[in-house]
């Protein structure tokens, strides 16, 4: 009967005999990752993509390397203005070294998440409302964004973006601003019929002209303009004639 014995990831499984023919038991870490190893409490190894032999005495922690994506929910933001606004934003970050981003702090996600909570405010709270309605979705100051940059990058972690993804307005500021926009489109409405008008009451103003300077014109027009089965008489000085249209 052969014995199994579980080495220190419970998807590995090496068993007795395998230990006595010296054969040692090795785990794979993929494209994405890095395995960090530790043997006796103190860091040893980085360990890249591949297979490797696990070591005695040693234990293994693998970081994934891949890009991830987290959102700030929205939180109130004073604007320059004095308008109360609620602001979320998406920032972009991955790990750019293992051990930094493993040793340094407890949690360095959430580290990075308050410098980038603190930027955005910062940030915003130098705009007016005004303008974060009309272009919501911008990015951090080249200040800002260096200085949550280099919070990151001291706990392993290279900050990609970071892009406000949602501004809330208060409700009266809404409706007030819905308002605006649509007086602002009224009056362009307006102001393209006005001009229709001109245009019809300067064709108007030209035909009426060349009639007068052309009465033959006008009678022929008025004789365009008469229904079917008008009659239409033509008087000349001693001489009437009719005919049907």
């Amino acid at each position: 009967m052969t014995m199994t014995t579980y080495v220190s990831r419970p998807d590995r499984l090496v068993t007795s005999r395998s230990l006595r023919h010296g054969l040692r038991p090795t785990f794979a870490v993929q494209p994405w990752q890095v395995a960090l190893e530790h043997r006796d409490g103190e860091p040893t190894r980085v360990l890249p993509a591949g297979r490797h032999v696990r070591r005695t005495r040693a234990t293994y922690q693998v970081v994934d390397l891949r890009e991830r994506i987290d959102v700030v929910p929205a939180q109130e933001v004073l604007t320059s203005d004095g308008v109360t606004v609620k602001v979320s934003a998406v920032w972009t970050w991955a790990v750019a070294d293992a051990v930094a981003h493993t040793e340094r702090v407890h949690d360095p996600v959430h580290t990075v998440y308050v410098a980038v909570q603190l930027a955005l405010r910062d940030a915003l709270s130098g705009l007016e409302a005004e303008a974060l309605v009309r272009s919501p979705r911008t990015g951090l100051a080249p200040g800002a964004r260096e200085a949550v940059a280099e919070v990151a990058a001291g706990v392993g972690i290279r900050l990609l973006d970071v892009v406000v993804k949602d501004v809330v307005l208060p409700a009266d500021l809404r409706a007030a601003h819905a308002e605006l926009v649509v007086g602002r489109h009224r009056a362009q409405a307006q102001l393209e019929a006005a001009r229709a008008e001109t245009a019809a009451l300067r064709s108007l103003a030209n035909g009426a002209k060349l009639l007068d300077d052309h009465p033959a014109l006008a009678q022929l027009r008025l004789v365009q303009a008469l229904p079917p089965g008008s009659r239409v008489e033509v008087v000349t000085p001693g001489r009437t004639s009719s005919r049907e249209d």
